[in-house]
């Protein structure tokens, strides 16, 4: 199975970047910059999936207990950071060229901001844990109210219109098909990614608790 998942993602991302780079007409506007909006939407969109695991994950830790749970948000929010991150660092190389400037603090990007934050004090609050499941719960309650900001980034591009264009969903501008196929192209591409990692992220986090067993039998 997971030597599937590994050629499908390999197939995904070759799409991807042809869809992106060759399929996709150039934007009549922005011109070949835009075409970095793709990957873009295809990281946030990750981080987005990521996050949900998180908080679906951390209620789950919350309520029945088990490391499983614990290890699926923590490594799943490691990852969300990962992505979130390359959604920045797009988001702000777009940005210079067609808006002039690499950041504004309008309603979308604070909010971003914010959650980014809000997701890399949870995963130092985890990491500081350790075996200390009390700890641990603490900071799956920090995750559970740090996803209260994600659907606020959303609220904010539609309610507040900032530099950030919408694309999905009432007020959106819509994009040309062939756009809108290699966006879908590279999300998909950016999904099987994000399982791949996740998985083998979840298996070097099962192996060092085999491996502090280990030590601890020895003792």
């Amino acid at each position: 199975m997971r030597r599937i998942l590994f050629i499908l993602a390999f197939i995904g991302i070759i799409a991807s970047v042809y869809a992106a780079f060759i399929y996709a007409p150039t934007e009549p506007q922005m011109g070949h910059i835009q075409r970095i909006f793709y990957f873009h939407m295809g990281t946030v969109w990750v981080a987005t999936i990521a996050f949900i695991i998180v908080f679906i994950a951390s209620i789950i830790y919350l309520w029945k207990g088990g490391r499983k749970w614990d290890i699926l948000a923590y490594c799943s929010a490691e990852l969300g950071v990962l992505f979130l991150t390359l959604t920045i660092i797009t988001g702000s190389v777009w940005a210079k060229p067609i808006w002039g400037t690499w950041w504004t603090w309008d309603p979308q990007l604070t909010t971003t901001f914010i959650l980014w934050i809000l997701y890399i004090v949870y995963l130092v609050l985890r990491a500081s844990a350790g075996n200390d499941t009390k700890k641990a719960k603490y900071a799956a309650v920090f995750a559970i109210i740090a996803f209260i900001d994600l659907p606020l980034v959303y609220i904010s591009v539609r309610v507040m219109r900032g530099i950030s264009p919408v694309v999905f969903g009432p007020g959106g501008g819509g994009i040309a098909p062939e756009m809108m196929n290699a966006l879908l192209i590279n999300m998909a591409a950016c999904t099987l990614l994000f399982i791949i990692l996740l998985l083998e992220r979840i298996d070097l986090e099962r192996m060092k608790d085999a491996v502090a067993k280990l030590k601890l039998s020895e003792n």
